[in-house]
Formats: structure tokens, C-alpha cells, sequence
């Protein structure tokens, strides 16, 4: 069974920034095409970005050129480097990973991690 775990959230003031991790157990990482999720308040989930198995990435357009996604495949683990935080980035951040499908889907992700709050003040 595939385990995802996130981490790094946290409290931060606009324009700062903090990086999330999410860390993979089981399965065969380097397989895996990995993408963080959010869903703020009263909002359906959306994609943030994701990192295909080779390293080629994709971003929502509302945190291109803020954020950035990576991946450490000896460490089996993924990051979202987020940087001139916004208050509209204040959701409930999601890791998850799949290997088959379309990785711009969220329907495509079998495994997903338990979230990790961000909060950002104004």
C-alpha cells in the first residue's frame, strides 16, 4: 500500500514563503507521477502542480512563476517550493501520486496524502 505524508505547512504572512514536503512510502517511487492538490474553504479541490516521473512539470496558472515543484527520487520524496505567498493561497495542500493515466486529472491520482494547512495572512 502506498503512504503519502506532507509536511511544512504553517502560518505565514504575505509575500513570505514555506516549502512542503511529502514524502513517499511503498510502491516504486521514480514510477510515480506526483502532483500537490489544495482546497481551500467552500472550494472544490484544484490542481497546483505536478512533476511527472521524467521531471517534466505542469503549474496552474494562478502560482506560475511562484512556485515551484521538485522531486528527490533517492529520497522518494516531492516538494512545492512556494514563494510570494498570496492570501488566496490559505487551502489545505495535498500530495498524491499515480502511474498510469493523465496526470493533470485528479481522477487519475489513486494515492493522496492527508493535507497539510497553509495559511496565509493578509
Amino acid at each position: 500500500q502506498v503512504q503519502l505524508a506532507e509536511s511544512g505547512g504553517g502560518l505565514v504572512q504575505a509575500g513570505g514563503s514555506l516549502r512542503l514536503s511529502c514524502a513517499v512510502s511503498s510502491g516504486t517511487f521514480i514510477i510515480y507521477a506526483m502532483g500537490w492538490f489544495r482546497q481551500a474553504p467552500g472550494k472544490q479541490r484544484e490542481l497546483v502542480a505536478t512533476i511527472a516521473s521524467g521531471g517534466s512539470t505542469y503549474y496552474a496558472d494562478s502560482v506560475k512563476g511562484r512556485f515551484t515543484i521538485s522531486r528527490d527520487n533517492a529520497e522518494n520524496t516531492v516538494f512545492l517550493q512556494m514563494n510570494s505567498l498570496k492570501p488566496e493561497d490559505t487551502a489545505l495542500y495535498y500530495c498524491a501520486a499515480t502511474n498510469s493515466g493523465n496526470y493533470l486529472r485528479q481522477t487519475s491520482y489513486p494515492y493522496w496524502g492527508q493535507g497539510t494547512q497553509v495559511t496565509v495572512s493578509a
